[in-house]
Formats: structure tokens, sequence, C-alpha cells
């Protein structure tokens, strides 16, 4: 998609600050963390949203899912995080191509 921000970050067309890449996704830092570790797992693949996964998707899915506390662990998230997918409009997704929020650190979820 032309127009998707995560498909131009995927591309190498607008800059950000990577913490995994594999064949399937890219995991990369949000620039408006809401804790003091907070990534972004996005698939390679243009998914709009979670709503429009099918069971296609399990293993992409199952990938993200194993990924996270990988990623959390290797950046020295030792007492939990959490993990959220924000679903259309009236899930508070705001860029609309299926992103994980995994944050780790101090009750980030406090924020909102």
């Amino acid at each position: 998609m032309t127009d998707c921000l995560f498909c131009k970050i995927i591309a190498g067309q607008i800059p950000s600050r990577k913490a995994y890449e594999d064949e399937q996704v890219l995991a990369f830092h949000d620039i408006n963390p809401w804790a003091p570790v907070h990534l972004l797992i996005v698939p390679k693949q243009h998914i709009a949203m979670m709503s429009d996964v099918g069971p296609e998707h399990a293993q992409l899915l199952g990938h993200m899912s194993v990924l996270a506390p990988k990623l959390m662990r290797e950046l020295g998230v030792t007492n939990g995080f959490r993990s959220v997918i924000n679903t259309g409009p009236d899930g508070g997704q705001e860029v609309y191509h299926l992103h994980m929020h995994v944050m780790g650190g101090l009750r980030p979820w406090l924020k909102g």
C-alpha cells in the first residue's frame, strides 16, 4: 500500500529504530512511547486490522506472540509487559496496518 505508514517503514522509506527483523515481521521502537520499552511488532504483509485476519494468518500471529516476550527479555524487561492490538476506530487503531504494541516497564497502561 503506497500510503501506509508502516509499509513505508518496512520498505525503508521512513527511518525507524529497529529492534528485530526477519522475513515475516519488523519490530521497532515506538516514536511516542507509553512505557520505558515500547515496541511495535508489524507483519511485513499488509493486513489492515485484526478483524481482517483469517486462518491463513495463524502462523504469523503465533510468530508475533512468541517474539514479544523474547524481545522484552533482550531489552531488560523482567517484571512483565503488556501486549495490545488495537482494532478499528472503536478499538483506538490509528495506523491501519496490523501491529502489536509491546510495552514494558513501570506500569505503562496507567497513561491511558
